[in-house]
């Protein structure tokens, strides 16, 4: 909109300059016609009027003195001419002896005889002014050539210049608030348009599969962003009814693989236990002297399967129950070192920058963290390891508590670190996987955050960091 506006302008200020000077040709053109007209017209009735024989030869007689008040009546300059063209009178006071003054060039003697109406326009642009020069011919009153008229005429623009540069100062100042009102109404449109624009990237940029998205809500639109807001909404809601079927089948299926690994667990122990049981059956013989040392036997198997299940059935429980947000004022350090106390191994290393970091968690949660982190340090260092080592790092950095535990196990292997936090995986020979999930569920609760480096056969590096403040 603004550029066209000042295409226009532009525009209109060249053809206005065109006119002007096409006004101004015209005008100078007919304003020597006229002077022609009415200077031929003195001339005539001061022939008509005079004492003398009209001839050639007579003109500067005819002429003395009457040439100079025409000169006066019409502001123009006149000479007269021969009709070999040789000046014979001139009403210009100072004459300079000169070809140009004195004579006529034959081309313009050729000229002016060969046209219709024996009459030549001379143009010649000197010191960047512009005059024109007519030549007719003064007949007598039997219509006989007597002599040449000369009629030099300079083209005097400045009145029209004047009138040109007014009329451009009030067509710029016209223009000017043109283009004021332009950029403001463009502005206003354009935020008019790119507003509701904006606000559809907002919601585009936002839709997230895992949350609900907001519809979008837009009144006085057009039909164009109408119809792509109807679009987007319904595609929200085809999105939204995806989401809840997904989910569905994810939970389905998490809950499927779950029950399979609880039941692949809960076998393990019960092959045994049907084992010992059918031995016992077979092999019982109350007489045996050492029967109560076979029935201690079989009873210490039986409990040490029966403990392994319930362990199994606990770990399950703790992994479904959603950790619950007690929010209280800890000191991290302390509780940390309380639940590195319940550990034995000697190479677990504590160090804390600050005696004191106060943040808001639950106690019980955060034992728990780091606890599991903890023994899957220990576990992850082999038996034939010379010097095992775990460190337990606690700092702050900001407004965040960061903990760190490393240890100089296996590491974990590049396929396998993509898997880590999922429920139902696991590196070791026993156990159900629920470690790191469980731990991860409870930091993320907190809106903290867990990450891990490791390098295979070197040892891993775990790091939960959670905001000071909830």
């Amino acid at each position: 909109m603004i550029l066209l506006v000042l295409v226009a302008s532009v525009l209109i200020a060249a053809v206005t300059i065109y006119q002007y000077r096409e006004e101004a040709k015209d005008y100078h053109v007919e304003r020597l016609e006229r002077k022609e007209k009415a200077i031929k017209q003195s001339i005539d009735f001061v022939i008509r009027e005079t004492t003398y024989p009209v001839t050639t030869e007579n003109i500067p007689l005819i002429f003395k003195d009457q040439i100079f008040d025409i000169d006066a009546i019409h502001n123009l300059q006149i000479n007269l001419y021969d009709l070999d063209g040789q000046l014979l009178k001139s009403s210009k006071r100072t004459i300079h002896r000169d070809t140009t003054d004195t004579c006529i060039k034959p081309e313009i003697l050729n000229n002016l005889a060969n046209t219709i109406d024996h009459r030549y326009v001379f143009k010649n642009v000197e010191a960047g002014q512009t005059f024109q020069s007519s030549y007719t011919y003064i007949t007598d009153e039997k219509f006989k050539n007597l002599a040449i008229l000369n009629l030099p005429y300079l083209e005097n623009d400045d009145f029209l210049n004047k009138e040109l540069k007014e009329f451009l100062m009030r067509l710029a100042l016209a223009y000017l608030v043109l283009i004021i009102v332009a950029i403001i109404f463009a502005y206003f449109i354009s935020n008019f348009i790119t507003k509701s624009l904006r606000t559809i990237s907002d919601k585009m940029n936002e839709t997230r599969l895992e949350k609900r998205n907001k519809k979008i809500q837009i009144e006085s639109t057009s039909e164009e962003i109408e119809a792509l807001v109807n679009a987007y909404n319904s595609m929200i809601d085809e999105l939204e009814a995806s989401a809840v079927i997904l989910a569905t089948n994810e939970r389905e299926q998490a809950w499927r693989e779950m029950a399979k690994q609880v039941a692949h667990e809960i076998k393990n122990p019960l092959t045994p236990m049907r084992l010992t049981v059918q031995s016992f059956q077979r092999k019982f013989n109350p007489e045996d002297e050492n029967i109560h040392q076979k029935v201690n036997e079989y009873s210490n198997t039986l409990i040490q399967q029966i403990d392994i299940m319930s362990s199994i059935a606990s770990a399950f429980s703790n992994f479904a129950k959603m950790p619950a947000q007690k929010s209280e004022n800890l000191n991290v350090v302390n509780i940390v070192k309380l639940a590195l106390d319940i550990f034995n191994e000697n190479y677990i290393e504590f160090h804390s920058e600050e005696e004191e970091i106060i943040a808001k968690f639950d106690r019980t949660q955060l034992i728990r963290v780091v606890t599991n982190l903890v023994k899957n340090g220990i576990q992850s260092i082999p038996s034939e390891t010379e010097t095992p080592k775990i460190k337990v790092h606690v700092f702050s950095k900001g407004d965040a508590v960061n903990i760190t535990i490393e240890d100089n196990g296996t590491g974990i292997a590049e396929d396998t670190k993509s898997k880590i936090f999922e429920p139902k995986f696991t590196t070791k020979s026993s156990g159900m996987g629920l470690g790191l999930a469980m731990v991860k569920n409870i930091v993320e609760t907190y809106k903290g955050s867990i990450t891990f480096t490791s390098q295979l056969g070197e040892g891993t590096i775990f790091t939960v960091s959670f905001p000071k403040n909830q």
